[in-house]
């Protein structure tokens, strides 16, 4: 039986950026030490968790094809973020990544480099993840900070939630973007928007 899911981002979704103040650069983590989960992350996975929803994630980390990481790197990563969540008591039943970027850059893996399915806002991770884990795409939602997870989870045929704070109208990443639909339901923190997706009239 086709089960509801719960599909999410990675890098300012369940953990955050990486700042370093010296270089003046922000960069997404690229080891187990650096990963550091955002608030209410915790909590709103175990909510949609125990509401029933399976939970997975999908991700883009195109630092092999650009040349700034190895993709091991960001497979122990990736392994290491799993991990945590299981050790706090949230079981991450798949997590899909997209290894590939269209330009790549200097030093980048080349047979990463190019167009794909799977880099979002394509819906290649999305539509994997549903068919592998057999998910009712028209219950499932995917989750995540930036138009492309709401333009991904719409091609999947997913409803979609968005993180950010809807107090700060000037920061919101749909701003000028008015070929993204808009998500279903908007929150600043994931255990925030987990209440306002169970509290969703369509189940």
């Amino acid at each position: 039986m086709a089960r509801r899911g719960i599909v999410l981002d990675r890098d300012g979704t369940l953990i955050d950026v990486v700042r370093d103040p010296e270089l003046g650069v922000v960069v997404t983590a690229f080891h187990p030490d650096q990963i550091r989960l955002l608030p209410g992350v915790i909590e709103g996975l175990r909510r949609l968790a125990d509401a029933g929803f399976l939970l997975a994630i999908a991700t883009n980390q195109p630092g092999a094809a650009k040349g700034q990481v190895p993709w091991a790197a960001i497979e122990r990563t990736n392994r290491a973020l799993v991990d945590r969540l299981r050790e706090a008591g949230v079981a991450i039943a798949a997590l899909a990544a997209c290894p590939h970027h269209p330009e790549g850059g200097p030093g980048g893996d080349p047979s990463l480099i190019g167009p794909c399915d799977c880099r979002k806002p394509k819906p290649g991770l999305l539509t994997s993840l549903a068919r592998d884990l057999d998910l009712d795409v028209a219950a499932s939602w995917m989750i995540g900070d930036a138009p492309s997870d709401v333009a991904a989870a719409r091609a999947a045929g997913m409803r979609a939630g968005l993180l950010l704070d809807g107090r700060r109208c000037e920061l919101c990443p749909l701003r000028g973007e008015a070929e993204v639909p808009c998500p279903d339901r908007v929150a600043p923190r994931l255990d925030l928007l987990a209440t306002e997706i169970l509290a969703d009239p369509r189940g």
